[in-house]
């Protein structure tokens, strides 16, 4: 089995050690609702604790293989674009998750792209929500 069907597998089954498994040490993660990436299997791990709590009626209904030039060295790497439709906080959200891969076939980089704009902002909330509550993200100075 191929590192994004174990990934696939791991989320729709919500097995978090399965996904951390998967992922280099230095993973960056691109998302649509902040500027830099989150960096580190730590970090990236935690992430998806708290996105596999915030997704709700979460599946994949689609993938493609190929190979895309990364952000960290602009080298080409072997790529998977899983397409996903979940919802958050009642916003129904359309979107794909782009994994790129390492010699050793792990996870090195990870983009997340999804739309509409007011489920993009729905899941920002919802996420820095959880990693404030899971004590990986401090409080917003503005609450």
């Amino acid at each position: 089995m191929q590192t994004a069907e174990r990934f696939r597998d791991a989320v729709e089954k919500g097995e978090l050690k399965a996904l951390e498994d998967l992922f280099t040490e230095d993973i960056r993660l691109y998302s649509p609702v902040k500027f830099t990436p989150f960096e580190g299997r730590a970090m990236v791990t935690g992430l998806f604790g708290v996105l596999l709590r915030t997704f709700e009626d979460f599946r994949y209904v689609g993938d493609f293989e190929g190979t895309a030039e990364t952000s960290a060295d602009g080298e080409e790497a072997r790529s998977a674009i899983l397409v996903f439709r979940a919802t958050v906080n009642g916003k129904e959200i359309h979107g794909i998750d782009l994994l790129q891969f390492d010699e050793a076939d792990r996870i090195k980089e990870f983009t997340v792209m999804v739309r509409p704009r007011s489920a993009v902002h729905a899941l920002g909330e919802a996420v820095l929500a959880g990693l404030v509550a899971d004590g990986l993200a401090p409080e917003p100075a503005d609450r």
